[in-house]
């Protein structure tokens, strides 16, 4: 067989730093081990039934078996605009400032491919998603990382970027509630971001992911509730965690009227946008009862309070995630993350994900998913707790 090379652009794509995890948790499941998989962002909640009911009247629909039209269904807009409101207050034309997406991931990777050309620049936050970088790969972009540390909580410190970067920098990746270190950021942090992307023309891409999850009564802060925001910059949103519809694929991207334009026009080569049954049933997510989302982030508190306590009682000292379903954890001394982790498999039977799978700045720390039920999370922390690692 005749083994065809890849092509250039494919040969630039990083390596999936998680795949090796994954491999590693299913031999340990192969030999019959019960390992507690804590290492990766997949929800493990149903989604909720009201949602799943709309999706399958909605499949009988023939009009849904033709082709969507290539932007969406305008009904699917007009409910991220009606979102939008109600949530953060902030008021988006429908047909102009929303890009429908195959999940955020997607729209996240093609932003580059739209606004960078070969050996621009792109500032990325480190540690960060690791999918920010593929899409900077494939549009054989240059990075310039931006270290998130914990005595700046996580958060950048624009006074130490070089102005020459300034200058170069085309666009710039941010992402709060935090996917890995779980910080939440402040609308003034938002606001002295947008100073410096309008002074330096960057265009800001905000993740919102996670944008649901914020802890002890604090609604995380969208990007767009700051003044100017639309002038510079996009945030993009998923349906996966708020309404646990992680394998339905819906994301969406608001903002800037020029950025949502090349979203839909890259889009217009690549997709025929989503299943119509599927863009009815996020329409139902977006508008109907949000019960269900205030028990998803009681739950994943909960969770949180149970672990951290459990962790605090083995001699654990860590800070209490802020937003996201994620603990972010320091390394006992001694340690390198990737070390740690290997232990942690292979002596307790608990999977978590290294930090430096996140970027250098994530070396020194691991990353919890607190995506299992409290007991499980209290049993992998006893097991933890036996190796006696903390005394």
């Amino acid at each position: 067989m005749h083994r065809f090379e890849h092509s250039d652009t494919l040969q630039r794509l990083p390596e999936q730093f998680f795949a090796n995890l994954v491999q590693k948790v299913q031999y340990l499941l192969s030999q019959g081990y019960d390992v507690i998989n804590l290492g990766q962002g997949n929800p493990d909640l149903p989604t909720p039934p009201h949602i799943v009911e709309e999706l399958k009247k909605a499949a009988d629909n023939p009009a849904y078996h033709k082709y969507s039209p290539f932007r969406g269904q305008a009904f699917l807009k007009e409910a991220i605009a009606t979102f939008y409101k109600r949530e953060y207050g902030v008021k988006l034309d429908p047909e102009k400032e929303v890009a429908i997406l195959f999940g955020a991931k997607t729209g996240l990777v093609e932003i580059s491919q739209c606004l960078l050309n070969p050996g621009d620049l792109a500032l990325l936050p480190d540690p960060g998603y690791p999918d920010y970088m593929s899409g900077i790969a494939l549009a054989n972009a240059e990075t310039e990382l931006m270290p998130l540390l914990s005595e700046n909580n996580f958060l950048p410190d624009y006074s130490i970027l070089d102005q020459s970067v300034l200058d170069k920098a085309k666009l710039m990746f941010l992402n709060y509630p935090n996917n890995p270190t779980s910080a939440t950021a402040t609308k003034q942090f938002f606001d002295q971001t947008i100073e410096i992307a309008k002074k330096n023309e960057i265009c800001v891409v905000h993740d919102f992911a996670y944008g649901s999850l914020g802890f002890d009564g604090q609604k995380p802060q969208s990007f767009l509730q700051s003044e100017g925001a639309k002038d510079i910059g996009v945030e993009m949103y998923t349906l996966s965690k708020t309404y646990n519809m992680a394998g339905w694929r819906v994301g969406f991207a608001v903002g800037n009227q020029s950025v949502v334009e090349s979203i839909n026009l890259i889009q217009d080569h690549i997709y025929v946008s989503l299943f119509g049954a599927v863009q009815q049933a996020a329409e139902m997510a977006l508008l109907g009862d949000q019960n269900e989302v205030e028990k998803l982030v009681q739950t994943y508190q909960q969770r949180r309070d149970t672990f951290v306590d459990k962790l605090h009682e083995i001699g654990w000292k860590v800070d209490p995630p802020k937003g996201t379903f994620f603990a972010w954890l320091p390394v006992p001394n001694g340690f390198t993350s990737e070390q740690f982790a290997d232990l942690l498999l292979e002596k307790a039977h608990v999977a978590v994900a290294p930090g430096n799978g996140f970027g250098d700045k994530g070396e020194g720390y691991i990353r919890v998913g607190l995506l299992d039920s409290e007991e499980r999370l209290t049993e992998a922390v006893n097991r933890i707790g036996k190796l006696n690692l903390f005394n």
